[in-house]
């Protein structure tokens, strides 16, 4: 049966319509992807002072994007390409919450990277305390919509804490119900709010509601200036801390080399975690680096045996190697020293 030619123009402007829809309109979802690998000459300097020296250490990143029809067909027939939902990547947070959570995470790794790069090259420091840093609100607690995810408390009642086991012990000592004034910085802004506080279920003790983690600066006569720039999360932790140390002791640990790698830092030097290492892996090696640090990290017995699938960080880095046929070298560390020594070794 022969289409009338209108019929014809409907259909072909539907289709195109599909096809557009298709390729542009954005779902519920997010494609993980391998992100860039940044020099870290381009982000750091110490007293002024850019590093000009061989080699280079640099971050590893996930690329995340909104994913549309288009791109979802192509994360499945791509190699180190994941499509996930937004309450994978956010956990549940609200775009803004999970943003400043991620910058939050940011500062958080540029300060132990600073503290463990001068600590290892014995140059003084001195952590100080910012306040407490709001990582939630409770729905129950009267201070919903009043703090933000991101938001540091400095004063309860106007007095101000050394540690946020004072402040928690301050908040303790109340009653439940009692009313009481929070100063807080939102935006670099210091306002105030009054609530009451609450029962919590953890302990039965009185509290504001909120989760919380220790807002610290650290200081120095060295001075570190790192530009991060919209790169957010813990990750590059590891990373900043060997440019750090390589700049404020002119070791030149890297002998010419291009070295990647990621892991998180903590104050004791730890080496953590971290996720999508397959693709930062896909990034340094298409970037041509020579080395890439992996975090080495123990996986608990218990959640073993629960996922016994489950590999550490410097197996799935060896796998994602192995499958790019990669010649970069992997090697696994589990403390900012372990990278330290092999460098030594190697130079």
């Amino acid at each position: 049966m022969k289409l009338k030619p209108w019929i014809k123009s409907v259909l072909i402007i539907l289709i195109g319509l599909a096809v557009a829809a298709f390729v542009i309109v954005p779902l519920p979802f997010y494609i993980e992807a391998p992100g860039a690998t940044i020099n870290l000459k381009e982000l750091i300097t110490v007293n002024g002072k850019a590093d000009e020296s061989s080699g280079s250490f640099s971050l590893t990143s996930v690329g995340i994007r909104q994913a549309t029809g288009l791109l979802a067909v192509k994360a499945k027939f791509t190699d180190f390409e994941d499509i996930i939902s937004k309450e994978e990547l956010t956990g549940g947070a609200t775009s803004e919450e999970y943003n400043q959570m991620q910058k939050y995470y940011m500062e958080s790794s540029q300060n132990a990277a600073i503290e463990q790069a001068l600590k290892l090259a014995n140059q003084s420091y001195t952590m100080k305390f910012e306040g407490v840093y709001v990582m939630g609100v409770e729905k129950n607690s009267n201070f919903y919509g009043k703090l933000a995810v991101g938001d540091t408390v400095t004063k309860v009642d106007g007095q101000t804490f050394k540690s946020s086991e004072e402040f928690m012990k301050y908040i303790k000592s109340q009653e439940v119900g009692q009313s009481v004034t929070v100063t807080f910085l939102h935006g670099g802004e210091e306002k105030e709010a009054t609530g009451d506080l609450i029962k919590l279920s953890t302990d039965k003790k009185p509290g504001i509601g909120i989760t919380l983690t220790d807002h610290t600066e650290i200081s120095s006569d060295t001075k570190v200036k790192i530009n991060a720039g919209s790169i957010g999360g813990p990750s590059a932790g590891l990373m900043f801390t060997l440019e750090i140390y390589d700049q404020v002791t002119g070791s030149n640990l890297r002998q010419g080399k291009a070295i990647a790698g990621t892991g998180t830092i903590n104050s004791s030097g730890e080496v953590g975690r971290i996720g999508g290492i397959d693709k930062k892996v896909a990034s340094a090696n298409q970037a041509g680096m020579d080395i890439f640090f992996a975090p080495d990290d123990t996986i608990d017995p218990a959640i073993k045996k629960k996922y016994p699938e489950l590999k550490s960080n410097y197996q799935e880095a060896k796998a994602a190697a192995e499958k790019l046929d990669s010649k970069m070298k992997i090697v696994p560390v589990k403390t900012v020293q372990d990278a330290l020594d092999y460098l030594k070794k190697m130079s």
